[in-house]
Order: C-alpha cells, then sequence, then structure tokens
C-alpha cells in the first residue's frame, strides 16, 4: 500500500496541526511506502492550493502504484473534489474541529457538501465525528482517530531550581503558592479571561494562575477594525483566522485589584520553559466556554500536561472529552459551571499526596493511550479498509468473498477505546 500524504500543516512551522501531520507522515513511512505534497511556505498559500491538483496527476503519473490520498485539514479538503475528478484513487481527509463547524452559510452550503463527496473523513474526536453525521455525512464513512502527544516529554528531567526562575519572572515568592496553569492562543473558546474573572478571585488566596501563549501587540487595532463590520461577518473572521480576541480581556483583567500578584500573562515561552513550567505547575486547567461556531476539536495541551505528570481538570465540552478522560489522566467539569470548578481545585488541591500519585498515574495512562505510533495504527486501519475494497475490485470480489485477510482487511469503523 502506497500513501500519497498532501498537507500545508507542516515543520518548520509550529503548532498542533503541524506536528501531527509530521507524526503521521514519518510514521506511516516506517511500513509503507509515503509520497508527500508538503506547502513550503516559500509561495503563496493561495498559490499552493491552486496547483495541488496538477500537481498531484503529475506525481500519480511517476508513481502508479499509489492507491490512498490523505488531505492534511478542511482547507486542503477544498482542493479533494478536484483530485476527485482526476483519479477514481481513495481520497480521504481529517477534520480537526473548527473546519466543520464554521458558521458560514456559505461554507455549510457548498464546501461541507464538496467534503461529503470524498471518500472517508477521520476526525480528531468523537465531538468533531458527530458534527459530520449532523451534516448528513454517512455514517460508515467517518471515522475517529485521536490525535496523539509527544509522549518524550515525559522524559525531560524536572529541573530543581526551575522554581527561583520562575519566581524572579513572576516578582512575587512562591515557596507557599499553588500553581494553575493555561497554555494557548487566547481565543474566546479558551475560556481564559472567563476563569480570571470568575473562578480565581474565589479561590484560596494562595492559588495563582499562569497563562503561557503567543500575544498580539495589534490585537486592539484588529478588534477596532473589527467592530467596524457587521457583527455575523466579523465572527466569521475572527474564527477563522484564529484571532486571540480574549487577550484584551486578559489584559484588562489582570489590572483588578482582586487579581493583581494573582494571574500572569507569560507570553509565548521557549520549549524548554514551557515545559518546565508544566512540571513545577501543581495543576492544568483548560476552562473552556462554549462559543457559538467555535469548537475545541482535540485537546492537545491537556495531553501535554499530563504526560508531564501535571493533573488536568477541563471543562467536560465537545473534543476536550476524546483527550482527557474522567479520573483516568484529568477530571472533567461542567463548562461555565462556577460552584463545580471552585469545589473541584479545592478538592483536589487538598490532598498533595494524592495529587502526585494521580499525576504520575495520569501520565502512564496517556503514554499508553496516547502515544504517535498509536495514532498511526489508526490511520493506517482505516487506510487499509479502503486499501482491501480497492483489491477486492481488481479481483471482482466481494469483501465478503475475499476472506479476512490481515494485510487486507480491517475495522470497518473506529472509536475511541482506553487501555
Amino acid at each position: 500500500m502506497e500513501i500519497l500524504f498532501i498537507t500545508h500543516k507542516y515543520p518548520p512551522s509550529v503548532g498542533g496541526m503541524e506536528k501531527q501531520s509530521y507524526e503521521l507522515i514519518n510514521g506511516a513511512a516506517k511500513t509503507h511506502k509515503v509520497h508527500t505534497l508538503i506547502y513550503d511556505n516559500k509561495t503563496s498559500r493561495v498559490k499552493f492550493l491552486l496547483t495541488v491538483p496538477m500537481k498531484v496527476k503529475k506525481i500519480l503519473k511517476e508513481n502508479p502504484n499509489i492507491s490512498i490520498i490523505h488531505l492534511n485539514d478542511g482547507l486542503m479538503g477544498l482542493c479533494g473534489i478536484f483530485i476527485k475528478r482526476i483519479t477514481s484513487l481513495p481520497v480521504l481527509m481529517t477534520l480537526h474541529g473548527l473546519d466543520i463547524v464554521l458558521p458560514s452559510n456559505i461554507y455549510q452550503n457548498r464546501v461541507v457538501s464538496w467534503f461529503k463527496k470524498l471518500d472517508g473523513v477521520i476526525a480528531v474526536s468523537q465531538a468533531t465525528a458527530q458534527e459530520c453525521i449532523k451534516r448528513g455525512f454517512e455514517r460508515d464513512k467517518v471515522y475517529v482517530v485521536r490525535n496523539g502527544v509527544d509522549t518524550e516529554m515525559s522524559l525531560i528531567n524536572k529541573k530543581p531550581g526551575f522554581r527561583k526562575t520562575l519566581e524572579a519572572k513572576l516578582g512575587i515568592p512562591l515557596h507557599d503558592k499553588k500553581i494553575l496553569v493555561s497554555i494557548g492562543r487566547s481565543v474566546r473558546r479558551k475560556g481564559f479571561s472567563w476563569f480570571m474573572t470568575r473562578i480565581l478571585p474565589q479561590l484560596d488566596p494562595n492559588i495563582i494562575y499562569l497563562i503561557v501563549g503567543p500575544t498580539d501587540p495589534n490585537i486592539r487595532r484588529i478588534n477596532f477594525f473589527l467592530s467596524l463590520l457587521p457583527k455575523r461577518i466579523a465572527h466569521i473572521i475572527v474564527l477563522a483566522l484564529g484571532l486571540g480576541l480574549d487577550e484584551i480581556d486578559v489584559q484588562e483583567a489582570l489590572g483588578r485589584e482582586e487579581i493583581k500578584g494573582r494571574a500572569f500573562y507569560l507570553g509565548k515561552q521557549p520549549f524548554e520553559d514551557m515545559v518546565q513550567i508544566l512540571k513545577h505547575s501543581d495543576m492544568f486547567v483548560m476552562p473552556n466556554i462554549k462559543v457559538m461556531g467555535d469548537a475545541e476539536g482535540f485537546g492537545l495541551v491537556a495531553l501535554e500536561a499530563s504526560v508531564n505528570g501535571t493533573p488536568v481538570i477541563a471543562s467536560s465540552l465537545e473534543g476536550i472529552t476524546c483527550a482527557v478522560i474522567d479520573g483516568k489522566n484529568g477530571f472533567l467539569v461542567p463548562p461555565e459551571d462556577e460552584a463545580a470548578w471552585i469545589e473541584k481545585i479545592h478538592s483536589i488541591l487538598s490532598d498533595t499526596s494524592h495529587l502526585k500519585d494521580f499525576g504520575e498515574k495520569a501520565k502512564q495512562f496517556t503514554i499508553t493511550n496516547f502515544a504517535w505510533k498509536k495514532m498511526v495504527e489508526g490511520y493506517l486501519t482505516v487506510f487499509k479498509k479502503y486499501y482491501f475494497q480497492q483489491q477486492c475490485m481488481k479481483a471482482d470480489l466481494k469483501p465478503s468473498d475475499a476472506g479476512s485477510n490481515p494485510g487486507l482487511s480491517g475495522p470497518m469503523v473506529l472509536d475511541n477505546y482506553y487501555e
């Protein structure tokens, strides 16, 4: 089985989708012959998209044994319908969340209808799969393969002197503090400002909150221009571009008397420092809130916290529930339920020995169930189903007539199972 991977998200660009694409392609290459068409970040993205079908035609001509084509997200999925016109090979795509729920009538009526014409969709979570099915995708063409996480982060040693470094960075002593941390872009759905203003002031005064994530010096100016547009159009632009407008509310909240000295917006940090912050924090919080037309497709940052031994508490919302398994590698709390959040945080932090023990067990659970290798195996299982069908068609056989050759067969539908 030879596979052609087409992606515009790939290193050296940095991000969760880039990492997922890299691990998928290189993981599959260990056992199968792979071919790639990757955006090089040198030409314009629009030009790349427009030339994809032509380039695919050339690759297929030069490599006639290719049997599967995979597109890494909804943007690449736009090319899928044109690729279908030049080949009879199965074309599959991955959907991550926003690329199925974007609240644009044109997008939903035209683009999503194009997605339905592809041979299969791989969703990163049950929540994303359900959004596909709601929109009329055939159930037996929708698969769930959970994303993975870099489990090698667990091997990085905790630096004893880093807490002093963090004290200097924050400007406060930490010897009696409990540290909560969130990581990510300040998009509204992350709930950073909600947590700061609604939860933090009601927590014990020895609890502090850190936010690690990129900042945008132009965000207020961008927000001003968006305010001149119709609200619906502005909202779609914010979602499509992933604009971190919550940063404005976070910055304003930092000036409140009840929050001063208790919350810190650290901005983007070097990878090594981010890992150490996780390892020195008492808890990772993912306080997502519901935002119309947006969705958390998965919850990679929660897994990154978990593999570093940091207990996770997260909103029981959307794709997060496929990353955080309640009681196994974290705790789920109803979104925007202030009393539940406050009670859960105080309860977990009150027992230090149990907290440490749970963090270690959660790390092992995450390593077992969310290694990149397991994600790659899931994708290859889906690919083999289509490869098997191709072989049957060539031999003029029904799949049921071909037996259960383990090299060709695979389950029709994948789901989430945890060890």
